[in-house]
């Protein structure tokens, strides 16, 4: 049984039947179930092998994102694909779990479809650490900074989280404020998020300052609701602050309604500040001072270095790239 004889069945065009299969939504309700009832009734069952053969040869750069409620991510990924189509690359974008083994994952990838490349948006440098070695495929990090690795095939850019983030401490002491809190992400030592709050722990001693990881930091996961969760813990457990440093814009987000539930008001009560220079931080309510990351230098360098190494074996590279702290309606002087 074939799409044909699907199609000579129902008495519609192979494209018809076609458009059923895959979904589209532009065929007759009338249409679709008609075509749907004779599938049902043969048992037929599309050919998985045929069209992830399709898919292969489609397929020649493949993107695996770490999480899939990160506007940060969202915008260097829609980045990314400009530029590979751009410079003639058609790509695969794969949404993992934000506690998912990306390196595995590109290794059944290489499996499956064998891309020329890989692009990682976010990823934990101890998968890379234990197995990136089993990948010879010229591949990127984006967000993290593997220099310290060695591979031959694989470079990174990301931004100087521990500098971003004591200069959000240092902002914030400016501003008076002597108790702050921290959420967001993990200790893990391989993670982002340690960098930056290894940043919070050097700047807040510079100021002769107590950070007390038990008392001033709750770790989320990076979207709204985690963010809400780990605020209302924190003020829960430590209501003598005043700021709380979020470490990503969607994080910060949740604690902004947070605040507000807890009937306190940012900033008179509560400064906050976030990180990654999401578009949503400029249209929240007060507008969220956050630390800029840049997006559009993060895919253009990233996509150039990939395909520097694809097409005529370039080195690896491993860059900073600068952010930006913008300082806005959400940070304010504690009160007495």
């Amino acid at each position: 049984m074939t799409i044909k004889d699907i199609a000579r069945l129902s008495g519609y065009s192979v494209s018809t039947v076609s458009r059923v299969l895959n979904k589209h939504p532009d065929v007759n309700p009338k249409t679709r179930e008609k075509v749907l009832a004779v599938i049902k009734e043969q048992g037929f069952a599309p050919n998985d092998n045929a069209k992830l053969l399709k898919m292969q040869a489609q397929s020649s750069v493949a993107v695996l994102v770490k999480g899939s409620q990160n506007p940060l991510f969202a915008d260097i990924l829609e980045r990314s694909q400009s530029l590979f189509q751009q410079n003639g690359e058609a790509s695969y974008v794969a949404y993992l779990d934000e506690d998912a083994d990306e390196v595995q994952h590109a290794a059944r990838l290489m499996e499956l479809r064998h891309p020329k490349g890989f692009l990682f948006l976010g990823g934990d440098l101890e998968h890379f650490k234990d197995s990136f070695s089993q990948l010879s495929t010229p591949s990127v990090l984006l967000t993290n900074d593997a220099r310290a690795l060695g591979f031959p095939n694989l470079s990174s850019f990301t931004t100087d989280d521990a500098s971003a983030a004591a200069q959000v401490i240092d902002s914030l002491t400016e501003h008076g404020h002597r108790s702050i809190g921290v959420i967001g992400g993990s200790l893990a030592l391989h993670q982002v998020s340690y960098r930056r709050i290894r940043g919070v722990q050097q700047a807040m001693e510079q100021h002769g300052l107590c950070f007390d990881l038990d008392r001033c930091y709750e770790p989320c996961r990076y979207s709204m609701e985690e963010g809400y969760q780990a605020t209302m813990r924190l003020l829960k457990r430590n209501g003598a602050l005043s700021a709380i440093f979020a470490l990503g814009d969607v994080i910060a987000l949740g604690a902004l309604r947070a605040i507000c539930d807890r009937r306190l008001r940012v900033p008179e009560d509560i400064s906050l500040v976030g990180y990654d220079g999401i578009a949503a931080a400029k249209y929240s309510i007060p507008r969220l001072s956050t630390v800029c990351q840049n997006t559009e230098a993060l895919a253009a360098r990233g996509v150039s270095a990939l395909l520097q190494q694809i097409r005529l074996g370039a080195a690896p590279l491993h860059e900073t790239i600068p952010f930006e702290l913008r300082l806005s309606e959400s940070i304010g002087t504690p009160r007495c």
